[in-house]
């Protein structure tokens, strides 16, 4: 028997096809709300949390894996291979964004690129987790394409 966290985790990936994401505690309130209202994301929020609130980088990096969450965080720091290696979290999502309205918009192209390919992938655990083992830097020129004149 593993822990709460192992046992129901699948269970929870399986019930809701909705992205399940961890933001940190450097991710703007407002850019939680946008989540969860437009793009229709299950978002854990540490701010929401008294006990998560201040609780170290590692402990988040660990809570998401254990939850089976990517982390979606402002901070670089996770960028780091060394303190927190790709092969053991759940994925790792930095935005970098001069302002809110443009991090939306890029959490909306984001959105359509790792959370809206189901046509794509018939494994359930690569559309829950898409960048389980993984990370990835996004900034306002992420996923753009070309403007052809």
């Amino acid at each position: 028997m593993g822990t709460l966290s192992s046992e129901l985790g699948p269970h929870a990936e399986r019930l809701s096809p909705r992205p399940r994401i961890y933001a940190d505690a450097n991710v703007p309130a407002g850019l939680v709300a946008y989540m969860r209202a437009r793009l229709d994301w299950d978002v854990l929020f540490v701010m929401e949390d008294d006990g998560l609130r201040r609780a170290p980088d590692m402990k988040h990096y660990r809570l998401a894996q254990q939850l089976r969450r990517t982390l979606i965080t402002m901070d670089r720091d996770y960028l780091d291979d060394r303190r927190f290696p790709p092969a053991e979290g759940s994925g790792v999502l930095v935005i970098q964004a001069p302002d809110e309205r443009l991090l939306a918009a890029l959490l909306d192209r984001v959105d359509r690129a790792l959370f809206r390919h189901s046509d794509e992938a018939d494994d359930s655990q690569s559309m829950a987790l898409p960048l389980a083992g993984r990370k990835l830097h996004v900034h306002t020129d992420w996923g753009r394409t070309p403007d052809i004149s």
